[in-house]
């Protein structure tokens, strides 16, 4: 191995590489960038000696940097069931401080970058890979999207790899989730919820009133809405003009299957904060519904629509 230099310059060349994978894995530009640099402290801090043996610096530093991720991933399932039960411990709350301040810093130093990661991995798939258990994250980002062997994982999520690749498997199940409509119809409903989704993002009142329903009826929890706004509302015209009104959610909003079918997610930086389950008939939105509500929105099977 180089000099302390010479290290920092190969550990340079791989950064890229090593916030990719830790992006895909958190889901937060902070938390990835914070990953990526503990993978540096723990490189320059191991010994010269064991750093010899090192045959593959990427592949070394891919384990660090995953087993870092792995335990942030762990740390914020365990929040998220003591949040459940009521009873948050020390560690716990102080991580998700930590956590909150990563996401204040990443809004001050660019939401733009942020949106530009979350757009270029999928909004969708973030927030599908959010649903899954970390290990089932882990066995997934790394096998599917980089191509880590089963052997090189199956260590980090302490299972065989053949229970690995059957891990990854189930993550992969998912991520594409079991369509409720048959593939052609599928396709059709896809459609309808594009243009529907890029006239809202537009603010198009045209675009929008040519792809809704005479009759169509939009529902919302009430956490989805400005107060004193109706829980429900009919007609095409009164629904385009709200939807109008709300561009400013459209532009943080995806395709993913809600359900089985065809629908949207809303997702800033890549986290859900609302779904619409839209239903399509004839070739036009009939309804949709905005679901807000947390218990609802963990109830909802989501998934990534299949090209």
């Amino acid at each position: 191995m180089d000099d302390q230099g010479g290290l920092a310059d190969r550990f340079e060349a791989q950064r890229g590489r090593l916030r990719a994978v830790a992006y895909r894995m958190l889901g937060s530009a902070a938390e990835a960038d914070d990953a990526v640099q503990e993978t540096w402290l723990r490189l320059s801090r191991t010994d010269p000696g064991t750093l010899a043996r090192v045959a593959n610096l990427p592949a070394w530093l891919t384990t660090v940097l995953s087993r870092i991720c792995l335990d942030l991933l762990r740390i914020r399932a365990s929040r998220r069931e003591d949040l459940v039960g009521g009873h948050v411990p020390d560690h716990v709350t102080r991580t998700a401080a930590a956590v909150a301040v990563s996401a204040a810093e990443a809004d001050a130093r660019g939401p733009e970058e942020e949106a530009l990661l979350a757009e270029s991995v999928g909004r969708a798939l973030l927030v599908v890979l959010d649903t899954l258990t970390p290990t089932e994250r882990v066995a997934f980002v790394l096998h599917d999207s980089f191509a880590v062997p089963f052997d090189r994982i199956a260590p980090l999520v302490e299972r065989s790899p053949v229970a690995t690749k059957k891990l990854a498997s189930r993550a992969r199940g998912k991520v594409r989730g079991t369509p409720a409509l048959p593939a052609a119809e599928l396709a059709r409903h896809r459609h309808v919820v594009e243009a529907f989704l890029a006239a809202a993002r537009g603010g198009d009142l045209d675009a929008l009133l040519a792809v809704l329903a005479p009759d169509v009826v939009r529902r919302a929890d009430p956490a989805a809405l400005p107060p004193g706004a109706a829980a429900e509302i009919h007609g095409a015209d009164a629904v385009a003009r709200e939807t109008v009104l709300l561009t400013a959610n459209a532009r943080h909003a995806a395709l993913a299957l809600v359900d089985g079918a065809p629908g949207i997610v809303v997702a800033p930086r890549g986290r859900l904060v609302l779904a619409l389950r839209v239903t399509v008939a004839a070739g036009r939105v009939t309804s949709y519904e905005v679901i807000a509500g947390h218990t609802r929105l963990r109830r909802l099977a989501l998934a990534v629509v299949p090209d």
